[in-house]
């Protein structure tokens, strides 16, 4: 068997394991997660001529190189019909490891992930800008691919969504939705918002607002008219607001405070918890951006602590 075969095993007896992760190391078994517990697979010792080979599988001579120059990199991979991941390829200790996050090949609904009434009804929103926040690892992405779902079946729009990696991909229903990929179909996040803007949309999805530049595209976009949704990894609302402003020397952070308080308009936290049965699913708090919450907006103050007033 190929060492792309036994991957492919690795991938699928995860899958049935209904794990959300799977990682290879060199020097030991490989390893999954399920209901966030790491437990070892019944596989092999991971060996660095294995890792080797996964990467010259998986990866183009552009990505590669890519992977090399930066010591990691991102990437979708569709194994089978069935099974698509996310893949962050890194080196570590002079071998090549890997972390795939399984995704499934159907968007859940909003429904189905437990989201609330206020949740769905963000879908219907016709312009302004909406955080989805949380730590990392719970489903941020998943519930921004699921209010995309929910417009592509409710509403005629034009849907642009900025990933990297794309992961749950959309089909063209009541709405048109063009995915770009980061790196691929455009050089950056704030390239892509800006060109956004002259492709005619109704919706953005960002992945991440990761600088000053893809947060003032953001807010761009979000003043033309647009919807803008994205995600944000916070521990909460202020955590949010306070990561978007620290993007900024101080001498800004007015400003774009302001520009916030015109566009704003909620803020979805979202956490895995453990359910009565046991298993783990979404917990969802929502804070709508009223007026007078826009006013108290406009005087937070940014810091190291998170800003000083809450929405």
């Amino acid at each position: 068997m190929s060492v792309n075969g036994i991957l492919e095993e690795i991938l699928r007896a995860a899958a049935e394991a209904d794990a959300s992760d799977v990682l290879l190391t060199v020097g030991a078994s490989p390893r999954m997660r399920v209901q966030g517990r790491l437990t070892e697979m019944d596989f092999p010792r991971i060996q660095s001529a294995d890792t080797l080979d996964v990467l010259v599988g998986i990866l183009d001579d552009a990505q590669r190189q890519r992977f090399e120059e930066r010591g990691e990199y991102d990437m979708a991979l569709s194994v089978t019909e069935e099974i698509r991941c996310r893949v962050n390829a890194y080196k570590q200790r002079g071998n090549v490891s890997f972390a795939f996050r399984l995704i499934t090949s159907r968007v859940p609904s909003l429904e189905q992930l437990g989201a609330p009434e206020t949740v769905r009804r963000l879908a219907g929103l016709k312009s302004g800008l909406v955080l989805v926040t949380g730590p990392v690892g719970s489903g941020k992405t998943t519930t921004l691919a699921a209010l995309v779902d929910q417009i592509n079946k409710t509403r005629e729009a034009h849907v642009i969504t900025l990933e990297s990696p794309i992961e749950y991909l959309h089909a063209h229903e009541r709405s048109l939705v063009d995915q770009r990929e980061i790196g691929l179909d455009s050089g950056s996040y704030g390239q892509a918002l800006r060109a956004a803007l002259r492709e005619d949309p109704d919706v953005v999805m960002v992945g991440e607002l990761g600088d000053g530049d893809t947060v003032c595209a953001a807010l761009d976009a979000a003043e033309a008219g647009c919807l803008v949704f994205t995600a944000v990894a916070a521990s909460g609302a202020d955590g949010a607001l306070n990561y978007l402003l620290n993007r900024f020397p101080a001498v800004q952070q007015g400003q774009i405070r302001g520009r916030l308080a015109n566009v704003l308009q909620t803020i979805v936290v979202q956490r895995m918890a453990a359910r009565a049965d046991g298993d783990r699913g979404l917990s969802y708090e929502v804070f709508p951006v009223t007026e007078a919450a826009r006013k108290s907006l406009k005087g937070i103050r940014a810091g190291a602590d998170g800003p000083k007033q809450s929405v």
